[in-house]
Formats: structure tokens, sequence, C-alpha cells
């Protein structure tokens, strides 16, 4: 089993000498992946739903401050050396595909081949439409077309692409990225077009549990959704466990030694919440349905953390009390 954590990208965690403090921490606890979200912009108002929380309503607005995902790991690229570095997830129809392409094969040369290409369809129509991107309805074939896009960019030494969003040719793209053939691909989404996209065009899916329509947040949802993963990967003609599956740890809450289950020996207890023996239980249970990668978000989405104090060191206890009771 890998481990990573979700960055946070609002307040003043968001900051540069706190941001660099948790990667480099991170590096050193021995995480293998950092992953930092994506929005561009914050509407005043929208009549979104925002897809992972019951009420609808995206936690975050009342911090509409944002820092912009590719930056940010461009420059977290520079304050680390070793850890991998995710968009989780980039919002694929956001920004025109050849200049995407360009940034996220410079940031893998610049962190000499530490970048993964996490990628979803986006939720806020609002965002889409101040940033002038192609119509919101269309948003899961453009960004499978950018996928290709991406691809072709990236692979071939004259790249040429005639879709109905994109088009190029008779142009030279280099540098490449330094990974073969190309930095991984993580699809994001619950929905079966989301998993169908990482079956077909994906190196990892990685959904978040809390979707309010295609809920993951009990083992028994998640193995649904692998077998469902497994299936579609069959018949698009790949190998079985070609697409790895990265889990995000829903409701992550770490107690005390002597913390109690709730229910007769713990049946009740939510996944992710209990005694470190009771994480460590659940991350085998997780890595013997076949995941590779647990994501814990120590700052849930939308919420800013008091210091980054205090973020290193629920970052310390999981890797020191958690981890080596796997």
């Amino acid at each position: 089993m890998k481990y990573g954590l979700m960055l946070p990208s609002r307040g003043p965690l968001a900051g540069p000498e706190s941001l660099s403090a948790i990667a480099k921490r991170a590096e050193e606890l021995g995480y293998h992946v950092l992953m930092f979200p994506d929005h561009i912009v914050m509407p005043k108002q929208t009549d979104s739903q925002y897809p992972y929380s019951e009420s609808g309503i995206f936690p975050g607005t009342d911090n509409n401050e944002t820092m912009e995902q590719l930056t940010t790991l461009a420059f977290l690229a520079g304050q680390t050396k070793s850890i991998r570095l995710v968009t989780s997830v980039m919002i694929v129809p956001h920004r025109p595909p050849v200049l995407t392409a360009k940034i996220l094969s410079t940031i893998d040369v610049l962190s000499q081949g530490r970048m993964n290409v996490g990628v979803g369809v986006g939720w806020l129509k609002e965002e889409f439409e101040a940033l002038q991107t192609p119509p919101f309805e269309e948003r899961g074939a453009i960004t499978d077309e950018y996928i290709l896009a991406f691809k072709e960019l990236w692979t071939k030494d004259e790249p040429s692409f005639q879709g109905k969003y994109c088009q190029f040719s008779n142009i030279n793209f280099l540098p490449k990225p330094v990974q073969k053939p190309h930095p991984p691909i993580w699809v994001g989404g619950e929905s079966r077009r989301a998993i169908r996209r990482a079956a077909e065009l994906g190196d990892a899916w990685q959904p978040i549990a809390t979707s309010s329509s295609s809920p993951l947040t009990t083992p028994e949802q998640l193995a649904e959704g692998i077998s469902r993963l497994g299936r579609y990967t069959e018949r698009a003609g790949r190998p079985p466990g070609s697409v790895e599956i990265v889990c995000r740890m829903p409701g992550y809450n770490l107690k005390s030694e002597d913390g109690r289950s709730s229910g007769a020996e713990g049946r009740d207890r939510p996944v992710f919440n209990g005694t470190a023996d009771d994480i460590a239980s659940d991350i085998r249970r997780y890595e013997e349905m076949g995941v590779g990668h647990i994501v814990a978000s120590f700052v849930p989405v939308g919420h800013v953390a008091n210091s980054t104090e205090e973020m290193l060191t629920d970052m310390e206890d999981f890797a020191n009390r958690v981890i080596p009771r796997v």
C-alpha cells in the first residue's frame, strides 16, 4: 500500500511557506503522493449542486480564494525531491488542451518524472461559463477528447489530432515528458461513465467516496465500483489489473488509543474512524480489495485547518501510529 495526502488549496495553509513545509514533511515521513484540487474562480452565486455533500452546497463558498492547481504543483516540484505530484482532479475542459499538455509535460521534466495527471469533468457550471470553456453539457466528451490529445502530444514525434473540440498538426511538441509512455492518467469520478473512462483511458481510478449520487463510503460500495471497473476494463480489451485503484479516506478520524469503537465489536464504526488499530484494519481490508493507494484528507474539503502545526501533527500521527500497524 502507498499513502498520500490532500494539500490545502485555500486559507493560511495554502501560502508558500506552509505548503512547502507540509510537502517536505510528507516526503520525510514516506508519503508517496501529494494531491492538489482544482478551482480557478468561485462564482459569487451558483445554482450548481456540489456532488459530494448531502446539502449540495460546496463547503468552500465561505472562503472564495483558491490557489491555481498547476502553478502550485510546479512550485512544489522545486520544494521536493521524490514525492509524486498529483492533480486531484484537474478539471480537463477548464484549460486549452495543447497549452495544458505543455504545462504538464514541463512539470514532469522539472520534477524529473514525478507528475501524475488526475482528471475529471467538473461540476460547477458557472465556473465553466466564467472561463468561457466549450459547453458545460459536453464536458464528458470534451474530457475524453482532450485526454487523447494529451497522449498524442506526449508520445508522437509528429503529433496530429483532428477532433470536434481540438485540432492540431504540423507542430513540434518538445520537451516530451520524462515518464514513458507518458505521465500516469488517474481518472476521477464515480459515475458509470467516469468508471468507463478510467477503464478505457486511465492508468488509475480515483473516486471520492462521498458522492451523493454514487456513494462509496463503505467497503461493500467500493467493491461494487471496483467490480464494475473490472468489467469495463475487460470490455476495453485491457488485461485485469491494468487500472490501479486510488482510494480517498472518507471521514478520517484517528482517536486516542483508549478510544472506543461504537457498536458490537465496532461493526457500526465508520470506516477510517477509530483507533490506530481500527484504521489499520480498514486499510488492510481495502488492500485485499485491490486498492493500491490510500489518500488522507487531514483538512476536509472546503475547510481551513487552524495551523500548519496542526496538519503536520495529523500527518505524523498517521505515519507513525497507523501505517506501522497495517
